[in-house]
């Protein structure tokens, strides 16, 4: 596959993540006290599963006798100036700069920590982990996507008395075994891959807002009303600025998110039993939409098919050119909502491997006009002849099509 078929297999999927990224933005603003912060935290689930299910590929099934269109390529056709803007090229130009950005983002928070190991700590989490010292962060953290080490404030001794330390330790603790920083960096570069769509870069702050709340909920399950206290005493003691957004670590005193965790420490009880079952009806009944709405297309005509809009024109291989090789291709495709053509495979050729790759990256670039949901299983044939005059290369039997 390559970089414009990627690309525009990206932007065929928009519209379905926007849906799926926008609601799950909505339940993480609106619906915390309904369903709680854990349940709205795991929904992010769904949003890679309807992806799958929307893309989960047609039924294997033998050709049918169905209409295909026949277009003819030969050495000497004019060439097609495109001196357009390529989107695709644009596309990985900002994704590169942007991973770069997050990569020296992250080594020089690293460097600018100025670590100093803690030897033989009593507040070490485990013999696994390593402890450090920093004078340059307000609140404990671990950092390391595959290493993990925990962080603390060179004053922590006397910035937390033993009780409230050992359930900030225990937050991070919660961090290290769900490997939250492995997940963040993670849904990091996926968002920098759709860094075009602005619901990406809100989906992921509403994620990492949830994944403060429930290590909150976690470290104070069964605890008591003394240890709630002191819990909320050390996050407003901890308030510090985190880094920007193309940080995948977390200070345990997040200033932005304070209001948001407070509240919640402060009305963590029983959720909505029916609001969860609800929505979980709602999403279950749109995956099973999606499942649906993926079964093959079988009327297709001539008008919506057969006449692309942008037709580009397969570049005569120079060799198969020189020796006079002449040949065919029946490739096979689909034709999404928005026109773009997708999914496409050789299904015959003759010679086969000769005319394959150029017919294949010719109709990627293709456009047919917009339908409501598209089409599956087109069949073209392309003939590749060093002169006008076709033998009769026929690879597959075919309905004519009259004008």
């Amino acid at each position: 596959m390559d970089i414009q078929t990627l690309f525009n297999w990206l932007l065929e999927q928009q519209l379905l993540l926007s849906i799926m990224l926008g609601g799950f933005i909505i339940c993480e603003r609106f619906s915390l006290r309904l369903l709680g912060p854990g349940f709205v935290y795991k929904l992010v689930c769904l949003i890679p599963v309807s992806l799958l299910v929307a893309n989960l590929p047609s039924n294997i099934k033998p050709l049918q006798n169905s209409a295909i269109s026949h277009y003819l390529i030969t050495p000497n056709q004019p060439l097609i100036n495109n001196l357009g803007l390529n989107w695709a090229v644009l596309y990985v130009v900002v994704s590169l700069v942007l991973f770069s950005i997050a990569f020296v983002v992250h080594i020089r928070f690293i460097k600018n920590l100025q670590l100093n190991y803690l030897i033989n700590s009593e507040h070490t989490l485990t013999s696994h982990i390593k402890t450090y010292t920093s004078n340059h962060i307000a609140s404990p953290m671990v950092v390391g996507i595959l290493q993990s080490k925990l962080i603390l404030p060179s004053n922590y001794k006397t910035q937390f008395d033993k009780a409230t330390l050992a359930l900030i330790l225990e937050h991070e603790a919660v961090h290290i075994k769900r490997k939250d920083n492995l997940i963040n960096a993670l849904l990091l570069l996926t968002t920098i891959l759709m860094w075009f769509n602005p619901l990406a870069w809100m989906a992921y702050a509403s994620f990492r807002r949830l994944q403060e709340l429930t290590c909150d909920q976690r470290v104070l399950a069964n605890k008591t009303t003394h240890q709630h206290i002191l819990y909320s005493k050390a996050l407003v003691n901890c308030a510090a600025a985190t880094p920007a957004g193309l940080m995948a670590y977390s200070h345990y005193g997040d200033k932005k998110n304070m209001l948001q965790r407070l509240t919640n420490i402060k009305h963590s009880s029983n959720h909505s039993r029916l609001a969860k079952g609800g929505l979980l009806l709602i999403a279950t009944s749109m995956l099973s939409g999606l499942a649906i709405a993926k079964q093959p297309q079988t009327e297709i005509t001539k008008e919506d098919h057969i006449s692309p809009t942008i037709r580009i024109e397969p570049v005569y291989p120079a060799q198969a050119a020189k020796q006079g090789i002449s040949g065919s291709v029946v490739l096979k495709y689909d034709i999404a909502a928005n026109g773009r053509t997708k999914n496409i495979s050789v299904i015959q050729s003759k010679p086969s491997d000769v005319f394959d790759k150029s017919a294949k990256e010719a109709l990627a670039k293709w456009e047919y006009k917009i339908s409501e949901s598209g089409f599956n299983d087109v069949l073209v044939q392309l003939d590749f002849a060093i002169n006008s005059e076709v033998a009769n290369t026929d690879l597959i039997e075919r309905i004519k099509v009259s004008h």
